[in-house]
């Protein structure tokens, strides 16, 4: 509905709880990253940070979803810098998929430890799916829809 895998929602949800906007001043990566990874996915940072490495990419998105400064890799498979050397805030898209998230517009869900609660997706008011593509392989099946 969304377009959004949950450790993409979870990123951007995570900024949007702390005011990390495209009108504010850059924050380290790390933090971001730390705060996904405390409230709403426990899987490592690695997995959180390749993820929001790949919406900061101009080459990986139709429309980034968020505004990196530092080395986030190339298109010839550099990788990005640590995330302690890089700084993200949401680009100016962003706020569009979580447009009035405030205003129960969305079902929530209890988050893993039950502390706190996330979305079950975003209100998103652009096709994110079409503008920016998704890929990967969960349940033995494979998915690679490109950017339009």
């Amino acid at each position: 509905r969304d377009g959004l895998k949950p450790v993409h929602r979870r990123i951007l949800y995570a900024m949007h709880e702390t005011g990390n906007t495209h009108d504010k001043p850059y924050r380290k990566s790390a933090r971001p990253v730390g705060d996904t990874m405390g409230k709403y996915h426990p899987h490592g940072d690695g997995a959180i940070y390749g993820a929001l490495v790949r919406m900061a990419q101009p080459f990986s998105m139709g429309l980034k979803l968020l505004d990196g400064q530092g080395n986030f890799g190339s298109m010839d498979g550099d990788n990005a810098a640590a995330m302690r050397y890089t700084e993200v805030r949401m680009d100016k898209p962003a706020p569009f998929l979580l447009a009035d998230i405030d205003k129960d517009t969305v079902d929530f869900q209890d988050n893993y430890d039950g502390k706190d609660r996330e979305p079950t997706v975003l209100p998103a008011r652009f096709p994110n799916m079409l503008v920016n593509g998704a890929g990967g392989i969960a349940v033995g099946m494979a998915t690679n829809i490109p950017p339009h």
